[in-house]
């Protein structure tokens, strides 16, 4: 007998994927019987696998935060179908297209046939997504996000690692700071590394040569999820500014130094606990996608930083 289907729309990045795992793992005991697919961007499909939640991904992806304009789905139209991308509503539409028998979504006046709960804009986003399920009458946890650690070996082992790009320069925090970060901790001992996504390999190269790294210590081009997860997983904390690797490591239940400037940390911000160090300055929100850096991330200084990472390296 064929299995009914579930197809969940998450079409975004790293970080995305990973604060919306409470919902897919709600999402898969409340409908335990389904196939659930997750239409996500190819290169996320370990992470998808990780979450132990989801059976298939569909790759999808669009530039920046766009909705795809289509997803290759076969076959008879979705027993259930889940908007976990935004919304709405070039998302609902989309998966309107493919007449799933039910459509979780947010409401939006321009899709006035889907009676779905109101989007509230200050709520954080691991909270939105699990209240949507929770309208729809399946519970769900938002603390529920920790993966398992990875099998495979760090190849830095203890060391803390600098990750100094993000998805804008907005949420970027200065190179020559991190670099003042490196060379206080390279001074008290510690190992320090670097990493940096696909197209920062600049970024991590002026980082390394400020901070006077060796060339073992500097990972850029995007590593492949397995040693990501795995360098992660050994750190003895992870310093970034919001993006996806500052997730890897919550999820991971590393020690984390989290900048926060356009975008506050009440919308994306680890869980409370003592081995999650947010640093913010409070102020109107600025623009998580602008061509500069922040204000507010420039009002972060380098002593702030290691003064927040002191007590994390020494119970770590």
């Amino acid at each position: 007998m064929t299995r009914p289907r579930l197809l969940v729309l998450r079409a975004l990045g790293l970080g995305d994927l990973l604060a919306g795992v409470p919902a897919l793992r709600a999402l898969r005991r409340g409908l335990p019987e389904h196939e659930l697919v997750l239409a996500a961007p190819a290169e996320l499909a370990p992470v998808a696998v990780a979450t132990g939640a989801v059976d298939r991904l569909l790759p999808a992806s669009a530039p920046g935060r766009a909705v795809p304009r289509g997803l290759d789905w076969d076959g008879p139209p979705p027993d259930v179908a889940v908007d976990l991308h935004g919304n709405g509503p070039p998302s609902h539409r989309l998966l309107q297209t493919l007449r799933p028998r039910r459509l979780f979504a947010f409401a939006h006046p321009e899709t006035p046939e889907i009676d779905g709960p109101p989007w509230w804009a200050e709520e954080h986003e691991r909270d939105r997504w699990c209240r949507l399920l929770e309208f729809y009458g399946i519970p769900a946890d938002p603390t529920d996000l920790l993966l398992p650690r990875p099998a495979g070996l760090s190849p830095s082992p203890g060391a803390v690692v600098l990750h100094p790009g993000a998805g804008s320069p907005s949420r970027c925090w200065p190179v020559d700071r991190y670099a003042a970060v490196a060379t206080a901790l390279r001074g008290r001992g510690h190992r320090v590394v670097v990493t940096g996504g696909a197209g920062e390999d600049d970024l991590v190269a002026r980082l390394a040569k400020r901070a006077r790294l060796p060339d073992t210590d500097v990972f850029g081009g995007g590593l492949p999820f397995d040693r990501l997860s795995a360098l992660v997983a050994g750190a003895r904390a992870v310093v970034s500014g919001d993006t996806g690797i500052a997730h890897l490591a919550v999820a991971l239940a590393v020690p984390t130094v989290t900048f926060f400037g356009p975008v506050p940390p009440r919308h994306w911000g680890p869980p409370a606990h003592p081995r999650h160090q947010v640093l913010w300055h409070p102020g109107p929100q600025g623009d998580p996608h602008g061509r500069r850096t922040d204000p507010a991330l420039l009002r972060i200084r380098p002593e702030r930083v290691l003064e927040a990472l002191d007590p994390l390296l020494r119970s770590s």
